[in-house]
């Protein structure tokens, strides 16, 4: 991925988006101390990232990283699909309490590509998960209204693969952000 996207130093940055849709790919991009994922949590007390057993306490190891690097100032970027809206509000209500910025990423990748991405994962997410996920997924206009300072969206248009924009976690309109995934 060759996209852009700079953050205000100490910001929240919330990737939304369904499994197989490229959030853990676009992640990458960042060093892996900006990075909180619920999967390596999960990895970590079970060593299985799809256990959903080990969920709560997933959970509440990123709460309290998420809480060790408001804290300090540090950027961070929370690697989940972000999909239910009292999750997005628990994060809010963090990054509020801290007073630092929080920008959403959102990843509209079409069912059938993240099918076709998911069948090629080493944990493949069951069918009928991916379509459960495609009804979750929030509008930009949802995000903004939830209080995030500013939405981007990766999506993937066919005819342009992908393109380099700059962007900030500042309050200001949103723009595309068109990745390969």
């Amino acid at each position: 991925m060759n996209t852009t996207f700079v953050p205000v130093p100490g910001s929240l940055i919330v990737l939304v988006g369904g499994s197989g849709a490229g959030k853990t790919t676009f992640a990458g991009r960042w060093p892996t101390t900006w990075r909180l994922s619920l999967d390596d949590y999960r990895q970590v007390a079970t060593d299985d990232e799809a256990d959903q057993s080990a969920t709560t306490v997933a959970e509440h190891v990123q709460t309290l990283l998420l809480d060790a690097r408001l804290s300090r100032n540090l950027t961070t970027v929370v690697d989940s699909t972000a999909l239910l809206p009292h999750v997005r509000a628990s994060l809010l209500a963090r990054a509020r309490y801290w007073q630092r910025p929080a920008c959403a990423v959102l990843f509209e990748v079409p069912l059938e590509t993240r099918r076709e991405l998911n069948a090629g994962r080493e944990r493949v997410v069951p069918d009928h998960v991916l379509v459960d996920q495609e009804q979750q997924v929030p509008t930009q206009a949802q995000l903004l209204a939830e209080g995030f300072v500013r939405v981007d969206r990766v999506t993937v248009d066919p005819a342009v693969r992908v393109t380099d924009s700059g962007s900030t976690c500042e309050p200001r309109d949103s723009l595309d952000l068109a990745a390969r995934v």
